[in-house]
């Protein structure tokens, strides 16, 4: 195309958290500029928002059906490419499904949907459209999580036995719904977040990451999600045993009632000849393990790491690369595929597409049936 992809954007006005770390991820490799965007359901604020994001006052606007439809008739030079949906969870569907029939790709935060008969909706229409859509799962974009794929599927391990993931926040420790909290109220209400509060917040992020590093799919799960926090209205604390593809097991657990605990997501995988351990609070190092021999520590930007590693890495080795860049990796490779499918070119590119968003909501569904069923073990059914 010989220039760069125009993005527009629905959510991320005044008081939201993820609409402005999407905003610096699309912008960091500079192949992707923001043309235009409906940023609250509030007109002041979403004008408020496009202004200081000095965009043009005619590609501010107050609804998103109104952008979409508006968009679409500009000249392919000036409209948007595709569109970034960074709303609460009960407000994805219907933007995203617009957006797909009118012609644009789509990226957006997960959960994909409010729910799994949303999910599989919204996957039959993007199926249709031959549009790309993108979800960011966006640990899955740290360079050492990349090779800690890589070497799974190189068997440098054998074969896999057991895969251990956790994701352990305190934040949600108190009742911040209660007071005047932006991001916990929408989070802790079902009405906006769904059937599930933890496990649909970041235990989905958790099974993403389990599945992406381990190469096999979680088939079912045994679960036990609990309220910890009196009065609140959707799970907080979760506890999973889990069943993969080709019997391997594992343990899921989530929890954002961990007090002192920032973000402190970990997965580590077991062969039959090491294993392997990630961190993401320290997500530079990758610790190999093996049997009958001293570990390993392998770290970011050296030149021993895969070609796919290497491919997501910006930084040289010793300056480290954190959660932008590796969300950064996520738009970049949305982009990249955007650009090879208007120049007519098939090539894959490693990115959380439509089928991990689905995936994602059918294990929040199996979770939740398991932990209010009295036969625990849940298939998960896409």
């Amino acid at each position: 195309m010989g220039r760069k992809l125009k993005m527009g954007m629905i959510g991320g006005g005044p008081g939201a958290f993820i609409g402005s770390v999407h905003r610096m991820a699309a912008n960091l490799d500079g192949e992707i500029e923001l043309v235009c965007g409906v940023f609250s359901s509030d007109p002041k604020k979403s004008l408020q928002t496009g202004k200081s994001l000095h965009l043009d006052h005619e590609r501010i606007y107050f609804d998103f059906e109104s952008m979409i439809k508006k968009e679409s008739i500009l000249p392919v030079s000036r409209r948007m490419d595709f569109v970034s949906i960074v709303t609460p969870n009960h407000l994805h569907y219907k933007p995203a499904a617009l957006a797909l029939q009118y012609g644009f790709h789509v990226i957006m935060d997960k959960p994909m949907t409010f729910d799994l008969e949303e999910a599989r909706k919204l996957k039959e229409i993007a199926d249709e459209s031959n549009k790309l859509f993108a979800l960011t799962f966006t640990y899955t974009g740290y360079p050492m999580v990349k090779e800690a794929r890589q070497l799974v599927q190189s068997k440098r391990l054998g074969k896999i036995r057991k895969v251990y993931v956790e994701y352990i926040q305190g934040w949600l420790s108190d009742p911040l719904e209660k007071g005047k909290h932006k991001q916990a109220e929408w989070r802790t209400d079902p009405k906006r977040a769904g059937e599930g509060g933890c496990v649909g917040d970041i235990g989905i992020h958790a099974a993403n990451l389990a599945e992406y590093v381990s190469g096999r799919k979680i088939q079912e799960v045994c679960a036990s999600l609990n309220s910890v926090v009196a009065g609140r209205k959707l799970d907080d604390d979760c506890t999973i045993m889990l069943k993969l593809e080709n019997g391997i097991t594992g343990s899921l657990i989530c929890t954002q009632v961990a007090a002192g605990e920032e973000n402190n997501l970990s997965i580590r995988v077991y062969g039959e000849k090491g294993g392997l351990e990630w961190r993401q609070e320290e997500p530079n190092t990758l610790i190999v393990k093996w049997e009958g021999k001293p570990k390993e520590e392998l770290r970011v930007g050296w030149t021993y790491n895969s070609g796919v590693t290497l491919k997501n890495t910006r930084t040289p080795s010793g300056h480290p690369e954190g959660y932008l860049e590796a969300f950064a990796n996520i738009y970049k490779n949305f982009s990249m595929a955007i650009q090879n499918q208007n120049r007519k070119k098939n090539i894959a590119y490693d990115f959380p597409d439509v089928n991990e968003g689905l995936r994602g909501m059918a294990f929040i569904r199996a979770a939740v049936k398991s932990s209010q069923a009295h036969q625990k073990w849940t298939a998960i059914k896409v």
